[in-house]
């Protein structure tokens, strides 16, 4: 009988990291799962996701940053890893304004270790978040793999399309089959505090007014979390295979795909279900656009749809309905 297949993953007590190793704990993987913890957003939310991951006896957490080249290196030693989803990264554009150097420190410098350790340890497949962020000022839409994304408006855009070149070489210097996911705006239960959908629940229940920036001429694909938990599962084992043809530039084991809802909401309807689902209407302030932000994504998954016959599909009547139960039953709401 064989051994279950050990998958190591960064940011394991943040919001994808934690659903993701919930399921994949509920299907007999061995999961090692690394988080440093820090304070960016409410602890005791990280905390709440950590310790549902800890009563399963496949798991095992190691509280570190990975920035920490020493301590990811005994990480990587102690098992046999087969593969790496990495996830850990200084999230949010705004910011990104604020801290800049949050963002190179870990974004860079800790993907820089993450991409070593997979080197020297030999990981069968290294599966990386990028972001949707990435095609910054890109006005051709649904965005697509294959158009040029060189002109990112934030740096944590600038961050995650490094991340991308990067993870490339390394793919083409030493074999390592790397894919990156281009997420697009993930909420859902246990999400992040500081994304738009949970402030303006925040703000909603408690009488408080919301603002709308770009004065709600605004759209996103909003993906819920169950689905970009779908396609990562779906890519694990879907390693990039070199594509021998003139035509491509890249000959590499490397890929990346968009996990998006291919569906774009206008921010003001997706207010509007926010609305309904509580049953309040919210106090609004409309501002101008904020720096680093873009006023529309839609993802384009023809590849994920191609290659791996998935892709997202869950209203966001259906995702918001799921994320306000939570929100009320773990704030006591």
């Amino acid at each position: 009988m064989s051994r279950p297949k050990t998958i190591l993953i960064t940011g394991c007590a943040g919001f994808i990291g934690y659903h993701l190793a919930q399921r994949l704990l509920l299907e007999d993987y061995f999961i090692i799962g690394i988080d440093q913890m820090n304070n960016y957003y409410d602890v005791r939310l990280k905390e709440a996701r950590l310790n549902r991951l800890r009563e399963h006896d496949h798991f095992l957490f190691e509280r570190m940053s990975i920035e920490d080249r020493e301590a990811m290196e005994k990480v990587f030693s102690k098992a046999k890893i087969d593969i790496v989803v990495h996830l850990a990264a200084q999230a949010g554009v705004r910011y990104s304004l604020e801290n800049p150097h949050a963002y190179i420190d870990s974004n860079v410098v800790g993907f820089m270790n993450i991409l070593e350790c997979c080197r020297q340890h030999e990981i069968d497949h290294l599966l990386f978040a990028s972001s949707s962020s990435v095609y910054g000022a890109n006005k051709k839409i649904p965005f697509s793999t294959e158009d040029r994304v060189d002109h990112p408006v934030s740096l944590y855009a600038a961050t995650k399309r490094a991340n991308e070149l990067m993870a490339h070489t390394y793919s083409h210097l030493y074999n390592l089959p790397t894919t990156g996911l281009r997420f697009f705006t993930v909420y859902g239960p246990l999400g992040r505090p500081d994304m738009s959908y949970f402030k303006f629940t925040k703000a909603i229940l408690n009488g408080e007014p919301i603002q709308i920036y770009n004065y709600g001429n605004m759209k996103r694909d909003f993906t819920y979390i169950d689905d970009i938990v779908e396609g990562i599962i779906r890519l694990l084992d879907k390693k990039p295979i070199p594509i021998q043809s003139s035509a491509l530039v890249s000959q590499a084991p490397y890929k990346i795909y968009n996990i998006g809802n291919h569906q774009p909401v206008e921010l003001l309807k997706f207010i509007s279900v926010i609305e309904e689902k509580i049953g309040i209407r919210a106090k609004k302030e409309f501002l101008p656009m904020q720096a680093g932000d873009v006023s529309v994504t839609y993802a384009d998954v023809e590849d994920l749809m191609n290659d791996v016959g998935f892709k997202p599909k869950t209203s966001i009547e259906e995702g918001i309905g799921k994320f306000i139960d939570w929100y009320r039953e773990f704030y006591h709401q």
